[in-house]
């Protein structure tokens, strides 16, 4: 059992769209959710899933739209919020941009689509790539005799047409990499993963089979090369395309690829990862006249490399005023709006320090302490660098005709979400460009030009994979 209708609501609670796929549920039912939703934030209870008399509604939270399902029976709630989510990614795909105005401009698409993502409230057909070949924005000529399915439904390969062309045969991968630190007051880190996924962007002609190799531990030591480096992968989840008995046999990842763009994988690590730009505070408070901090930066990270644009957020109190700031480098800016001032570094090296000072007024009657302070916050991007050590030993490409494809590769390391941590959060964005790839050092080679070209600002980041 799973959903017997879904809406998708604007920030108000008024229905845009909406549909009914089992008839068991009043959909006036509906007109409850916003205010138990009201209800339970005000109480700070707000759960995803809510309740009138038997009805269950089941929601998330995009842009200014809240997606509802609605269910009287006992559903499969992992399975609901998946199709939330799904539904998300496709119409996202279809408009570029999901929010109120995008529903209310593509009204007669949507149900169709809602029509081929569920049927009797049950998940179909979720896949962009298929809805795309039957379901366009664009008009149709009026073809006469009986409608033939689109071959990608009924084909062994369903996620891929047959018959692509590109002049120019090329792959683009990302190893993308998002790091979450937990750190303690007194500079002990108390958690820390590394969330990372491969996204690849594929302009490949004909039915290619693609493979990939990584320093994989697992295949490291199966193959007797456990003092090489490696990483031990965690909570891994493919594409649909790739093959998992063969990932199982030889942990090589080979697969026939989606035309576009699309997520090969997702992985985490637990490793242990240190602050690469650790903040020490002091707050002094004078009474009730004044508050004045002593920020400190220091970058932990080998003097070769160059922290970007790093921001580093601290919050304030509410009602500070008359703002007076002295800094050995960068720019500092207050924010009211969002009670916090930002010192802004536009190049941070390895193994230097900087110091920060800042000066506010109080009102002589203060405002009362929120519960908790909302943590430190640097954000950062340091080119040519990565945290976990993957690598990318080869991708290859195989296509019956035999033509040639460009492969290229690039690392990046974003910053990860926030975890609430007792003193001081660390997030950053750090890209690494692989030193050599398939045996060759130096410039890589760049190529433009395809039907489909990678912006320029992209491109330069890419690293060539040979065979």
């Amino acid at each position: 059992m799973s959903a017997s209708a879904v809406y998708v609501l604007d920030l108000k609670g008024k229905v845009l769209i909406c549909r009914n796929y089992r008839g068991d549920v009043d959909m006036s039912e509906v007109e409850h959710f916003m205010p138990i939703l009201m209800e339970k934030e005000e109480e700070g209870m707000l759960s995803p899933i809510l309740a009138h008399g038997g009805v269950r509604f089941m929601w998330i939270k995009h842009n200014n739209l809240y997606l509802v399902a609605t269910s009287k029976k006992n559903a499969c709630v992992s399975l609901v919020f998946s199709f939330l989510y799904k539904v998300v990614q496709v119409f996202s795909e279809y408009f570029k941009e999901l929010e109120e105005e995008s529903i209310r401009d593509n009204f007669v698409i949507i149900y169709e689509l809602l029509d081929e993502l569920m049927d009797f409230g049950y998940p179909q057909t979720t896949d962009s790539k298929i809805l795309q070949e039957y379901i366009t924005q664009e008009g149709h000529k009026l073809e006469t005799g009986a409608p033939r399915p689109p071959a990608t439904v009924t084909n062994a390969v369903s996620w891929r047409s047959e018959g692509i062309k590109y002049r120019k045969n090329e792959v683009f991968l990302d190893v993308i990499e998002s790091v979450n630190l937990l750190v303690s007051a007194n500079g002990n880190v108390l958690r820390s993963e590394i969330v990372g996924s491969i996204k690849m962007r594929v302009f490949l002609s004909g039915m290619p089979e693609l493979r990939l190799g990584l320093n994989d531990k697992v295949l490291f030591d199966n193959t007797g090369r456990g003092k090489s480096k490696s990483v031990e992968l965690e909570d891994v989840k493919f594409h649909q395309c790739v093959r998992l008995s063969r990932f199982e046999n030889d942990r090589t990842i080979s697969f026939i690829p989606p035309d576009g763009e699309f997520e090969l994988m997702s992985y985490r690590l637990n490793t242990h990862v240190k602050p690469l730009i650790w903040i020490e505070s002091v707050i002094e408070k004078h009474s009730h006249s004044r508050i004045e901090y002593m920020i400190k930066a220091k970058s932990q990270f080998k003097r070769r490399s160059t922290a970007n644009n790093v921001e580093i957020h601290i919050p304030v109190p509410n009602d500070a005023d008359s703002p007076k700031f002295k800094t050995t480098v960068g720019s500092v800016k207050w924010v009211p709006e969002n009670s916090e001032i930002v010192w802004s570094i536009k190049s941070f090296p390895g193994g230097k320090e900087y110091l920060m000072r800042a000066h506010f007024g109080l009102p002589s009657v203060e405002a009362e302490d929120k519960e908790g302070k909302p943590p430190i916050s640097v954000k950062f991007e340091i080119p040519y660098f990565t945290t976990s050590g993957i690598q990318v030993r080869y991708l290859k490409i195989i296509e019956k005709s035999g033509y040639q494809a460009l492969p290229w590769v690039r690392y990046i390391t974003q910053n990860g979400g926030a975890c609430s941590p007792p003193r001081a959060v660390q997030t950053g964005s750090l890209v690494e460009q692989p030193r050599g790839c398939g045996g060759g050092g130096g410039r890589p080679r760049l190529q433009v030009g395809s039907r489909k070209p990678t912006p320029p600002s992209l491109l330069l980041d890419y690293q060539l994979r040979t065979q």
